[in-house]
């Protein structure tokens, strides 16, 4: 599409993840929410789906979704998207500032030394975020041209029309951007059902990224194995108790510590890659836990403790305004971080 035929107009955000969607519609200006809405999915069927088995159900969800588990409304039919950050590849480099003229081909050299699966098979996008008189650095994102296709294929017969698709780091990236000092060398891990994304956001741009397949789900599992209580039991002593100080606090810190080990493993090298390859010079200062898995009393205090930086769960939700919409449960707010930032997208801003 050409920018010369393209007329603004709102873009509503849709979040795709292993075990839900999500929609949004935001006014980026005021922060104003004119509609939103989620469905529990199944995830093998949007496996399924999203890998290219002509199945309809991605199209079939959607609509579900708009149409019936809709608060409010949407406005419009232009549509951005975010996949898994599991699902894509994200790697910020430096180059000679000389490349620029070529700088297409020197990003699909850097992807076929980093991604293990043929460049060919990509969609490879690219942004340069920083310069110098000698050097530019470049964000690089990459995602399976299957996924995409079959995302768009299936938005599309859904009736929307897609006009961004992007790892969900990216959009979460975004809002934190906006209400907590993104500005800063910061540290994001995002803990979703299934998986925690982490990654670090320096000057409102997400430089690297990692993750693994640890969630909210896992430490209600870890809960429930360890103290053998009943998987709703071990929910409720999970976003009620967790880490905080108390007569549980010894067992349930037990039963979370292999899953939080693995997640601090991972970040501890997130962070010594950016401090080596990335920024040698700019000290990460904050920590912010975000997503459906940050609901465990006392988290912050445990990265603050392990990594010896100032770490606390995001509370972004004072920036959005629900005007007269029923606002979604206190306990549910932190899953739509994600399609907040594609929402909060300005139209005009996709072509940057």
């Amino acid at each position: 599409m050409s920018k010369l035929f393209y007329k603004d107009k709102p873009i509503i955000g849709l979040d795709i993840s292993s075990t839900s969607l999500k929609v949004m519609s935001i006014d980026p200006k005021k922060w104003l929410v004119h509609g939103y809405g989620t469905l529990d999915i199944e995830p093998l069927k949007v496996k399924e789906a999203l890998e290219g088995n002509d199945s309809t159900y991605l199209t079939d969800s959607i609509k579900k979704l708009t149409g019936e588990n809709l608060v409010g409304s949407l406005g419009s039919d232009r549509v951005a998207i975010a996949v898994p950050t599991t699902r894509s590849y994200a790697r910020t480099f430096t180059l000679p500032v000389e490349t620029e003229r070529a700088l297409h081909d020197a990003v699909v050299l850097e992807a076929d030394q980093y991604i293990p699966i043929p460049s060919s098979t990509l969609y490879i996008d690219h942004q340069v975020i920083e310069r110098s008189r000698k050097e530019i650095t470049v964000l690089m994102s990459a995602v399976s041209r299957v996924i995409v296709d079959n995302i768009v294929t299936g938005v599309q017969a859904a009736g929307l029309q897609p006009v961004l698709i992007e790892p969900s780091i990216i959009s979460v990236g975004r809002v934190l951007t906006t209400v907590e000092q993104g500005d800063l060398p910061t540290v994001i891990i995002d803990i979703g059902p299934t998986s925690t994304d982490i990654a670090i956001l320096d000057r409102g741009s997400i430089r690297v990224t990692g993750g693994l397949a640890i969630g909210g789900n896992t430490f209600t599992l870890d809960i429930a194995k360890k103290l053998n209580v009943a998987l709703e039991n071990a929910h409720q002593l999970k976003v009620l108790n967790g880490l905080s100080a108390g007569p549980r606090q010894q067992k349930l810190t037990a039963a979370l510590s292999p899953s939080l080990e693995r997640i601090l493993t991972e970040t501890k090298k997130v962070m010594r890659y950016y401090d080596e390859r990335i920024s040698n010079t700019r000290k990460l200062e904050q920590l912010l836990v975000v997503g459906s898995g940050s609901n465990i009393p006392g988290i912050g205090e445990y990265f603050t403790n392990k990594l010896v930086i100032a770490a606390r769960v995001a509370s972004p939700w004072q920036k959005l305004d629900f005007g007269k919409l029923q606002e979604p449960p206190k306990q549910f707010r932190s899953r739509y971080i994600t399609v907040a930032g594609l929402a909060s997208i300005n139209p005009g801003g996709i072509w940057k």
